[in-house]
């Protein structure tokens, strides 16, 4: 699953394109290209914690945080998040987590001690890698993503992944790969904001489950079938 958690530490793309006439933007100025600050109190964690504690993030932090902690569709980043510097193994982590922040969209969880230590782990895991690479983050190129097999896709498509039972290669999806490419495409696979066709009234709730489930292979096995329906 690294592969695709570095990919999707990219923000976010915007809904519409960058007009020709923008300036450009100074990379000095961009809170990315910075060095994320300092963890006040320098920790580590067991692998095995946390390897647990991406998946727990994944599936219950990641539609909002990024699937890396490096922020995504609503959610900060929290490896430049002065709360995640402040903490020293869940201190200030955990109380907010159980609290929530409903004023910001953000609710609260019940988690135990057990369920949140690894959570804990991998933020704060996340938060060493982005201190040790000194700020900036690079472009994704189309080949970044083409590491799928898209017949092992469409067969995750139309079986286990029950993706055709709200979509259809013919239908609403054909020409996705000539509206979409690269990580407009992949995003758009797995945060959709919209649908080309009218889709039932629980497809968005349909894609949010279904990040809890892919395995790393299943998302750029689906990404590399959808590349072909052009």
């Amino acid at each position: 699953m690294r592969q695709i958690l570095r990919i999707l530490s990219i923000a976010v793309i915007a809904s519409g394109a960058v007009t020709a006439q923008a300036p450009p933007r100074d990379p000095t100025q961009s809170p990315a290209s910075q060095r994320p600050p300092r963890t006040v109190t320098p920790q580590t964690y067991p692998i095995e914690q946390i390897q647990v504690g991406e998946l727990r993030f994944t599936s219950q932090c990641g539609f909002c945080h990024g699937r890396d902690a490096a922020g995504g569709e609503t959610g900060p980043d929290l490896t430049r998040s002065k709360l995640v510097t402040e903490d020293k193994r869940g201190d200030k982590i955990g109380p907010l987590v159980r609290r929530g922040r409903p004023d910001e969209g953000m609710p609260a969880f019940s988690l135990s001690d057990a369920d949140l230590a690894p959570i804990v782990a991998f933020i704060h895991d996340q938060k060493t890698k982005a201190e040790a690479l000194g700020g900036g983050r690079r472009s994704v190129d189309d080949a970044d993503l083409a590491t799928g097999d898209a017949a092992d896709g469409r067969r995750y498509f139309n079986g286990a992944g029950g993706c055709s039972v709200c979509h259809s290669a013919q239908g609403d999806l054909h020409g996705i790969a000539s509206r979409y490419r690269g990580l407009a495409l992949l995003q758009r696979m797995l945060y959709p904001n919209g649908q080309p066709a009218p889709a039932p009234a629980n497809a968005l709730s349909a894609h949010f489950d279904q990040l809890g489930k892919y395995t790393d292979d299943d998302m750029h096995n689906v990404y590399a079938y959808l590349v072909t329906l052009k």
